[in-house]
């Protein structure tokens, strides 16, 4: 089991009715929605291959959270900017890319580069 835990928070709230506001959001006013995280990483309803794959090739164990249950597991979060990427350390997390590094992303390339530098990860098998 890989010993780096890296936390992923979307800045949308979790259920059904949400991914399907979120995804008539996306298709009719993108340059308004809110969470980069999830405009650069979903289609309009599922993950794109090209993330699965990243995220299945790093030495790390990956969680993804919506902000509602983010914020029910760690409380004292309330007030941090999404999207957000955490290292788990000792049970807490731990920022590594903040909401507007990742803001700043405008594609999958861009994201996945940001993610191996900033968190401090290589592909499996292999050392940062």
């Amino acid at each position: 089991m890989p010993s780096l835990q890296l936390l992923f928070v979307y800045n949308a709230d979790s259920g059904l009715f949400n991914s399907m506001a979120d995804a008539a959001h996306k298709i009719f006013s993108p340059s308004t929605y809110q969470c980069t995280l999830c405009q650069v990483t979903y289609g309009w309803f599922t993950q794109r291959t090209k993330w699965r794959s990243f995220i299945e090739s790093l030495d790390a164990e990956c969680q993804f959270l919506h902000r509602d249950e983010l914020h029910r597991l760690h409380p004292e979060l309330q007030t941090t900017a999404l999207p957000a990427v955490f290292q788990m350390v000792d049970d807490q997390p731990r920022p590594c890319l903040d909401a507007e590094t990742l803001n700043s992303c405008d594609d999958l390339d861009s994201l996945m580069r940001l993610v191996r530098q900033r968190c401090e990860i290589g592909a499996a098998g292999t050392a940062a």
